[in-house]
């Protein structure tokens, strides 16, 4: 059975850190990238960021350059989401999935597995 299994949510402030992590088990962790979306109240689910291990390729959003950086751990199937200097804007529930594809995507529709999400809120 598949699962992926988010942590690391809480309450920052404005210009705080927070370290996500994303648990695989259930399939071949190195044939898959892992993405990290985010869904705010009333707005559409987005892509974050997502790594490709197997190929050491990672892409971000435009939103989040410069601030997230992604990481995998693949000894511990885990897929890590390192957040600086965040804003109230990034305030979200956050999502890890899972692809199998070596390159890295932002497109949530090529997604075949998505985690329960953990909620991320940034206060002024």
């Amino acid at each position: 059975e598949v699962q992926l299994v988010e942590s690391g949510g809480g309450l920052v402030q404005a210009g705080g850190s927070l370290r996500l992590s994303c648990k695989a088990s259930g399939f071949s962790f190195d044939d898959y990238a892992i993405g990290w979306f985010r869904q705010a109240p009333g707005q559409e689910r987005e892509g974050v960021s997502c790594i490709s291990s197997r190929v050491g390729s990672t892409t971000y959003a435009d939103s989040v350059k410069g601030r997230f950086t992604i990481s995998s751990d693949n000894a511990k199937n885990t897929v890590y989401l390192q957040m600086n200097s965040l804003k109230p804007e990034d305030t979200a529930v956050y999502y890890c999935a899972a692809v199998r594809t070596w390159l890295p995507s932002l497109i949530m529709t090529e997604y075949e597995y998505f985690g329960g999400g953990t909620q991320v809120i940034v206060s002024l």
